[in-house]
């Protein structure tokens, strides 16, 4: 874990009321230009120049400290903690993001997966058989290829690429919208589980519940760890859609899966299209989808996409039960 006093300074910010991730931020510049260890500042607190104001240096003094208990907490369940300084922080977040970028990620499994070449997904809860059929076909061509599967761990479409990437023997990150303490692997995909292939990330205090608010801003953190997203099903109105407009206002190409007569499950997929997204069609000699395209994108960036990249060695894992 990236040095224990710092990680547990930030846990006891960002507990307080009123301080998010950008004033705790503005704290720890602040301490860097000053030379003080940002654990001594949290200790003892100043106002105004340190960037609190009397009232939230008043409640970083009386609000209840629980930052020992959450780091044991994580050490003890092989947690890792990121802070954004951390050389093994994922550099496309970073550049992705810029100052928005999350100040921490916990990351549970195998950080090594988070530099990898990936491709994020996001689609449906509720999916067709078509849709899950496609986010299952899109995930193996990655996973084979030696791509990462990027997505949210929800039900329906994210669930089935997770799966089908770990079946074809790929890697895949699971990013939360909740804190990672409350994550707990799921029976539809515990028979293909693989801690060596999975990093399971969250950006929000490991004791965070689950919120509307987190889904959305995670999706930011998925776009930022891929190279491109693929939009399986999205309704017009809804979170799946949002993601994919998020996407395309980072500015990271975004691939909306068509059907040929139309449907109301990817009326969302429609919209995103006439937006600036790219359709993505299956191959008539096939019945797959064309991946083509992605895979040309991935060439741009360097990386040549190689069926024995599956089973290449990714970094070792972190100690996790």
């Amino acid at each position: 874990m990236t040095d224990r006093p710092t990680v547990k300074a930030v846990f006891r910010l960002l507990g307080v009321q009123g301080i998010g991730p950008a004033r705790a931020q503005a704290v720890m510049r602040w301490c860097t230009k000053k030379g003080i260890a940002l654990d001594e500042f949290v200790t003892n607190p100043v106002t105004a120049e340190g960037g609190l104001s009397e009232k939230l240096v008043e409640r970083l003094r009386t609000t209840p400290d629980n930052a020992e208990r959450i780091v044991d907490e994580l050490e003890d369940a092989g947690i890792r903690v990121l802070l954004h300084s951390d050389e093994r922080y994922p550099r496309s977040i970073a550049s992705a993001l810029g100052d928005k970028a999350p100040l921490f990620l916990t990351v549970k499994g195998n950080p090594g997966i988070l530099g990898r070449p990936s491709i994020g997904f996001c689609g449906s809860r509720k999916a067709t058989e078509k849709g899950l059929a496609v986010a299952k076909d899109c995930a193996e061509q990655l996973a084979q290829k030696g791509i990462c599967v990027v997505s949210g761990y929800a039900a329906g479409a994210d669930m089935a690429a997770h799966a089908s990437a770990l079946r074809a023997n790929g890697t895949t990150a699971v990013v939360l919208a909740e804190g990672i303490l409350s994550f707990r692997l799921k029976e539809e995909i515990r028979q293909v589980w693989d801690w060596e292939r999975v990093a399971v990330v969250s950006e929000f205090l490991p004791d965070a519940p689950w919120s509307v608010g987190n889904a959305m801003q995670r999706n930011s953190t998925i776009c930022g760890l891929s190279q491109a997203m693929i939009l399986i099903e999205a309704r017009s109105k809804g979170g799946s859609a949002e993601a994919g407009r998020t996407c395309l206002k980072m500015q990271r190409p975004l691939f909306a899966s068509v059907y040929e007569n139309g449907s109301d499950a990817t009326a969302g997929n429609q919209d995103v299209v006439r937006e600036g997204a790219t359709r993505l069609y299956k191959k008539r000699s096939s019945g797959r989808a064309n991946l083509e395209k992605v895979f040309e994108l991935l060439r741009s960036k360097g990386f040549e996409p190689d069926e024995s990249s599956a089973s290449a060695e990714v970094p070792a894992t972190i100690n996790a039960r």
